[in-house]
């Protein structure tokens, strides 16, 4: 049995045909081509598959993509810069060494930004803890927490240019 399911994905309507077991990470990298979203573990430990569903962060894998239904969903591909050059988050993580192998990246970067959207000053405990659902086996996590603030510096700065949209 399939059904319909409409979303918005990275700012486009997208109607498609889903089987009702379809994860949202299946629908986002199959029929969409929307790889830059990382399947790691598939049970919701490792956060590679962070996407945003309505604005807030959540493990692709563990959401069918029925109950994503009628949902905006933002992946790294819509976190693009202004003519499709990095997001000041992406850009930072590059700058800080925040990216090394890049598996855990997307979802990092994804976490890192729906933190910024909120809290636009976070201390580092607060980034430590937005990011706790994921996992890096390359940087040791200073990198990453060092991306993050820097990020935040710059859209505090230029908020025009980086925003704080979700």
């Amino acid at each position: 049995m399939m059904v319909p399911c409409r979303l918005q994905v990275n700012g486009a309507p997208v109607e498609l045909v889903v089987r009702p077991a379809d994860r949202l990470i299946d629908v986002l990298r199959g029929p969409l081509g929307l790889t830059g979203t990382k399947e790691g573990c598939g049970n919701g430990e490792c956060g590679a598959c962070t996407v945003l569903l309505g604005g807030r962060p959540v493990n692709s894998c563990l959401v069918l993509a029925i109950e994503a239904d009628g949902g905006e969903v933002t992946t790294i591909e819509g976190l693009a810069g202004p003519g499709g050059g990095l997001s000041p988050v992406q850009q930072a993580f590059v700058e800080r060494g925040g990216i090394q192998c890049g598996f855990c990246s997307p979802g990092m970067i994804v976490a890192a930004h729906a933190l910024l959207c909120a809290t636009p000053a976070p201390s580092e405990a607060q980034i430590r803890e937005a990011l706790v659902g994921n996992l890096c086996r390359c940087t040791g996590y200073a990198q990453i927490v060092e991306s993050v603030m820097l990020a935040a510096r710059r859209m505090a700065a230029a908020p025009a240019a980086g925003g704080h949209d979700g």
